[in-house]
């Protein structure tokens, strides 16, 4: 393919995707997600478009994330919104690919004409989120959803990725799952906007409420008090509450937020490109050419200034 057919090809699929073609926006998320040369082109002249929603819904794995993100897009699409998921899992260890089991919980929604989700491997991320994430979330947002929710895959403690890209940030919890207080302490709970203990007909879930509500006012970095909300997904109960708070929190988002989300957005666009050139095959070799033996950490990260 020559230069002029690569530029049109791009050209044309970004005008499909603008007029809401699903196969064009599929396709275009597979070039990103595999780096397809001249993705950057087309994420450079996406329309800017601000008008999406983005909810993150993130927590421990068994928490119901999944069931609980199946239910809410009932609840939005239910105001006649269009609506994209983005559904973190984990991993194959063989392919890298996502195991898929966010979209068979999700299996309602496939034909429905205003739901559009996508499965998304981690590929090894720490964050809880693919590592494109902030790139197809950009893509979707020129596409003309109102709302996106991002499901992340649920690896507990190290899974705050999510606040530097969503709007409202969904941390569910259960009851039962362990020692609450060591639950109070992970990084998810000064990530939240929202709270949500499902699976509260299980037995601990009353408590598991109060022990949150008695902590949040002192140990969170704002002075209100943040919401914290009962749900059993799988029988649809305290969703359309949990809607209503979201939407409730999106009227109230001010500015000094939304500047901090953009620059957690860059910062993390700006570290990617700055790594990517380092290849950790390479630098496995590099150490094992050092050896062990007086192997000072800080002196070898300074020998990066000369190529690997």
């Amino acid at each position: 393919m020559g230069y002029v057919e690569f530029c049109l090809m791009w050209e044309q699929l970004l005008k499909l995707v603008t007029t809401g073609d699903v196969k064009a926006l599929s396709r275009c998320i597979s070039l990103i997600e595999s780096e397809s040369e001249g993705y950057e082109n087309i994420l450079r002249s996406l329309p800017v478009s601000n008008k999406a929603l983005i909810i993150g819904i993130t927590g421990a794995p068994g928490t119901g994330k999944s069931t609980l993100t199946d239910a809410l897009i009932g609840e939005l699409i239910a105001d006649d919104k269009k609506l994209g998921v983005l559904c973190v899992d984990p991993s194959s260890p063989f392919n890298l690919g996502a195991l898929l089991g966010d979209r068979i919980r999700m299996s309602d929604w496939y034909n429905h004409s205003n739901v559009f989700i996508r499965s998304l491997a981690t590929r090894g991320s720490l964050g809880g989120l693919h590592p494109k994430t902030i790139e197809i979330t950009e893509l979707m947002k020129a596409a003309g959803f109102d709302i996106i929710i991002i499901e992340t895959v649920g690896v507990g403690q190290s899974e705050i990725e999510i606040a530097g890209l969503a709007d409202v940030t969904v941390v569910v919890l259960t009851p039962g799952a362990g020692d609450d207080i060591q639950t109070m302490k992970s990084g998810l709970m000064e990530i939240a906007d929202i709270f949500v203990v499902n699976k509260s007909d299980h037995p601990g879930a009353d408590i598991l409420v109060k022990n949150l509500r008695s902590i949040l006012n002192p140990g969170h970095p704002t002075t209100e008090t943040l919401p914290v909300l009962k749900t059993i997904a799988s029988q649809k109960q305290g969703i359309a509450e949990l809607k209503e708070e979201i939407l409730q929190h999106t009227m109230s988002v001010n500015k000094e937020k939304k500047y901090w989300l953009l620059t957690e957005k860059v910062f993390q666009l700006i570290q990617k490109d700055r790594m990517k050139d380092i290849d950790k095959n390479l630098l496995k070799e590099r150490i094992m050419r050092n050896g062990l033996t007086d192997f000072n950490l800080y002196q070898f990260v300074n020998s990066f200034k000369e190529p690997i």
